[in-house]
């Protein structure tokens, strides 16, 4: 469990930067998830369901002007710095991972 504090700047404007911080790596992208399936809601509000594959979240997450995440290193009591590419790749396990449980 590393505090994780994930930034985001979805618009071109310095104004849309905001910034929202987790208990864990897997939380925070947890919670990349949810900022899309929130624009989905938002983009379709009147579905009851809302779906989508991988490859929609990693566009989406592509679109965003930015978006990087700080996860403290105990060791060194710092935070480091992950880019779009590593947090993909852990979204990509996440999911992997709850798809593995479910079945």
């Amino acid at each position: 469990m590393s505090h994780t504090i994930l930034l985001v700047q979805p618009g071109q404007h310095p104004e849309t930067r905001t910034y929202s911080d987790y208990e864990s790596v897997n939380e925070c992208m947890e919670g990349v998830c949810k900022i899309y399936e929130e624009q989905l809601k938002r983009r379709n509000p009147n579905s009851s369901t809302i779906t989508y594959d991988i490859s929609q979240l990693f566009d989406f997450v592509d679109q965003l002007v930015d978006l990087s995440c700080l996860v403290y290193q105990k060791s060194t009591n710092t935070y480091a710095p992950y880019n779009k590419a590593w947090m993909k790749e852990k979204i990509y396990v996440l999911l992997r991972q709850a798809a593995g449980n479910t079945v």
